[in-house]
């Protein structure tokens, strides 16, 4: 009987030390950031239930667990799902259905884009996106003349690449209700020699903005499948949208809950009086996918267009100072009522003088309150005394590839003084001991290596300038790929999920060709995604 015992004890000691655990999914031989405190960079991790379950080397993972799924990476560089901290993902969507824009060299190519999109659809109304005068041999804003001859009873509306600026032919003017004598507050309606030219900057785009018709529910649903195909390729898992209406968002809730639509959306609420007065009296609604739990809210406008709010006028234009589009009692208003909640302030601020007054603002709404984390997105033009105020509870939120598109014209705008506080991302970074990066797309691509190569080189897509625009300004690798994960994550509260590759967080992660924290930072643009999981599962 003792023998028997003692065999049954051996066999049991045996078949415990055979038993693995199981997983649903493991990758082994991998070069894996884990962009844990460590920057530990480990071999392999194993899944189970769209969770990491263990992280470590692929001999001990191999030995402890079995899989249902096993990818060998033979090498590659994975890392966690990458978030964009600044983006429009609806505008995207909506974006890629309207005539495009970007790149074109000339108002010569608008228009012949224009013409081309209209044989094809026979819109009723012509919207489209991304011209930028800058970029052209004559660097003015174009005039509507041109679109009034080639569409004399159909509207359109084509938005500056950041979408700040808007031309609008006479038919779209008319169906706005815009005139000579209509008022421009927070913007301008250009007329020269007492006529329009069809330029709007900023807030009154809303008349013309608010003339086109409403798209559908269809339509919408394609958008926001449409720009999560565009995303998912690029290796990104979480998208910010600076921006979205209450309607948007539900309809992202109720896509998320059917299945069709799997891209985590961190949404900012659009500052409308309707979706304060709806959501500021609710408790921020947080699921694993969808978090609305912060108010967007513009304090200027663009550089580009001038619509920056500066504190002394722009270089390249006498006594033009841009301006703030909300008064400075609105927006300490709004910012005070959003101060009771548990919602944080996302404010876009580009000018120095925008900056400084949304700063001061937080600074003495924040007195004594930890870890509200209000985020001020673009920090774009920051006057030297003013850096003092951010912290890991004002936040800068910036977008590398802005500096790089906007370098060529910068100096122009603000002269080489205030330009040393512009896009000042590694003294942004010093003083708030975090940063978080986006790409602000569809004003820039959505490419999010794009964003590595910029906060980390500093030169455009020509290897130019030599050494960087204002190279001291760079981020080193370690510190762009936290800006891009970990960091964003924080500055979204949701740092204990996802944002690094650890036990217990989503299985978010993305397996790359090369690996971008080795190869030369030339080769940087041209990295490709080998394949993007989210919750353990392959989305691309």
């Amino acid at each position: 009987m003792k023998k028997v015992l003692l065999s049954l004890l051996i066999c049991g000691i045996f078949f415990s030390c055979n038993t693995k655990e199981e997983a649903d999914l493991m990758v082994v031989n991998a070069r894996v950031y884990t962009v844990n405190d460590d920057f530990h960079v480990a071999e392999a991790f194993a899944v189970r239930d769209g969770k990491f379950l263990a992280v470590g080397t692929t001999a001990d993972l191999l030995e402890k667990y079995e899989s249902v799924e096993t990818i060998d990476a033979d090498g590659k560089a994975v890392y966690p799902g990458l978030i964009d901290a600044h983006a429009h993902f609806f505008g995207l969507g909506t974006t890629l259905q309207h005539v495009d824009l970007t790149e074109t060299t000339s108002f010569e190519e608008v228009v012949n884009r224009i013409t081309e999109f209209q044989k094809e659809k026979n819109a009723e109304f012509i919207v489209g996106r991304g011209w930028d005068q800058n970029d052209w041999e004559v660097k003015e804003f174009p005039v509507k003349d041109t679109l009034d001859i080639l569409f004399p009873t159909t509207p359109v509306a084509i938005t500056r690449i950041d979408g700040h600026a808007l031309l609008a032919n006479q038919a779209a003017l008319d169906a706005a209700g815009i005139t000579i004598n209509t008022p421009a507050e927070g913007g301008e309606i250009e007329v020269k020699n007492g006529k329009l030219t069809g330029i709007l900057i900023d807030n009154p785009m809303a008349l013309v903005e608010n003339a086109i018709p409403a798209t559908s529910l269809e339509d919408q649903t394609t958008a926001l499948l449409d720009a999560q195909k565009e995303v998912f390729q690029y290796g990104l898992t979480t998208v910010n949208d600076a921006g979205l209406d209450r309607q948007v968002i539900e309809l992202i809730d109720s896509l998320h809950q059917t299945g069709e639509l799997d891209v985590r959306i961190y949404s900012m609420i659009s500052n409308t009086k309707e979706n304060l007065d709806y959501y500021l009296e609710k408790e921020p609604l947080k699921t694993e996918k969808l978090n609305v739990g912060s108010v967007k809210f513009y304090a200027d406008g663009a550089l580009g267009s001038r619509g920056a709010a500066l504190k002394e006028p722009y270089s390249d234009k006498h006594n033009h100072y841009g301006a703030l589009l909300s008064s400075v009692a609105d927006f300490k208003e709004t910012a005070t009522r959003i101060a009771k909640t548990d919602y944080q302030m996302n404010t876009h601020a580009i000018g120095d003088s925008a900056n400084m007054v949304v700063l001061k603002t937080y600074d003495s709404l924040l007195e004594g309150r930890e870890d509200r984390r209000w985020r001020v997105e673009h920090s774009q033009v920051i006057d030297q005394e003013d850096f003092k105020y951010f912290s890991k509870n004002i936040i800068p939120s910036v977008q590398p590839t802005h500096a790089t598109s906007d370098m060529y014209w910068a100096g122009d705008r603000l002269g080489e003084e205030r330009e040393k506080g512009a896009y000042a991302y590694k003294k942004l970074l010093d003083q708030a001991d975090i940063i978080a990066l986006g790409t602000d797309f569809p004003v820039e691509k959505v490419s999010p290596f794009l964003t590595f190569y910029a906060a980390v080189a500093r030169k455009d897509l020509e290897n130019c300038p030599d050494g960087g625009y204002m190279k001291e300004q760079t981020l080193s690798r370690e510190e762009a790929l936290k800006g891009m994960t970990i960091w964003a994550a924080y500055s979204n509260f949701e740092e204990e999920e996802k944002g690094s590759i650890e036990e217990g967080k989503f299985a978010d992660f993305v397996i790359l060709e090369r690996d971008i924290m080795e190869i030369p930072e030339s080769e940087l643009p041209d990295v490709e995604v080998n394949a993007t999981y989210l919750d353990g599962k392959k989305v691309y």
